[in-house]
């Protein structure tokens, strides 16, 4: 669905903007959320990652380094 908006007040035109480059998102993809907010509908996740309690790119990274450790097999203890 697309829609056209005109006469957007410049307030709201900076907050959109300044918001969307806060966020690393699209301008259209912030105003989407924002218009969801307002007409309190439920939140979409796009992907898994922006889910309530995904890990960072960090915590995932450490997690994986933590199971190469336990997936080393000991040869001693096989014998």
């Amino acid at each position: 669905m697309q829609y056209t908006l005109r006469k957007i007040p410049t307030d709201v035109d900076r907050a959109l903007r300044a918001q969307a480059r806060r966020l690393g998102k699209s301008v259209n993809q912030v105003a989407i959320e924002a218009l969801a907010r307002s007409l309190d509908l439920p939140k979409r996740y796009r992907h898994l990652r922006e889910m309530p309690g995904a890990w960072s790119k960090k915590e995932a990274a450490a997690f994986d380094e933590f199971l190469a450790g336990e997936r080393v097999v000991d040869e001693e203890l096989w014998k």
